[in-house]
């Protein structure tokens, strides 16, 4: 089975973000960046999956500027086989990263794709999706357990009432969740080992997709300050406010 791993350069989840001056968008200049945090997950299920001897071959994929090869780096130390690095400066927009991630899984045939939920810096929680229905290919979204089960997939889906499972043929689409795996560190050895993985270089005029944005982006802000709270002596003051507020 081979498994196609698309993944985010995005800043990390241990930075302060600011927003620019202009209020046009996030400060992005000097600040750390790193790989999607659910994009790891997807790496490690991949990864595990190899080594269990359910897949047979990995590939990393991952669209942005000439910095994203260091995410794909950090794939390819962690165990996948070789990458592929979509270049452009462009902000792309999850359609245009799906109809990409379509052309690709039309080349390279994968039995699978595992990608995050959703990517931290947009939050949009569209790009599996959006492939699934491009490709006509089932998927399970916010997977928590992932078993293969010959041609099929057991999935165990987050959702609000608990755990659903679902069970999807191959080949299919799956976004990993927070509770599918711990992802490991890359080891030293395997960092050096990574820099001699192949990693072929595409731009999005070869799949011939327009990854002109549908979406302007008209002023960004951070969030109001919260107000203090307030300590209430017991619990009929607190009632008492409840009361007040029209909370209850």
């Amino acid at each position: 089975m081979k498994v196609l791993v698309p993944v985010k350069r995005v800043l990390d989840y241990n930075v302060k973000v600011r927003v620019k001056s202009d209020q046009t968008g996030v400060d992005l200049a000097n600040v750390k960046m790193s790989m999607n945090p659910f994009d790891e997950i997807s790496v490690e299920q991949a990864v595990r999956m190899q080594e269990a001897g359910d897949a047979t071959e990995t590939i990393v994929v991952s669209i942005g500027p000439d910095k994203a090869q260091e995410t794909i780096r950090t794939a390819l130390a962690m165990g996948i086989d070789r990458g592929i690095h979509v270049k452009t400066d462009a902000e792309v927009e999850p359609l245009a990263v799906a109809k990409i991630l379509k052309a690709i899984v039309e080349g390279e045939n994968p039995d699978l794709v595992i990608l995050g939920k959703q990517a931290i810096d947009d939050d949009s929680n569209q790009t599996g999706q959006m492939l699934g229905a491009l490709l006509d290919w089932p998927q399970a979204t916010f997977a928590n357990t992932l078993t293969k089960d010959g041609d099929s997939l057991t999935v165990g889906r987050e959702v609000d009432g608990g755990i659903q499972t679902v069970k999807v043929s191959l080949p299919a689409i799956v976004t990993t969740d927070l509770r599918l795996n711990e992802p490991r560190y890359a080891s030293l050895p395997n960092i050096m080992k990574a820099k001699r993985k192949p990693i072929d270089a595409k731009t999005p005029e070869d799949f011939g997709v327009d990854i002109t944005p549908r979406l302007t982006t008209l002023k960004v802000a951070e969030p109001a300050g919260r107000s203090a709270g307030v300590k209430v002596a017991d619990a009929a003051e607190l009632v008492a406010k409840l009361k007040d507020a029209g909370v209850i």
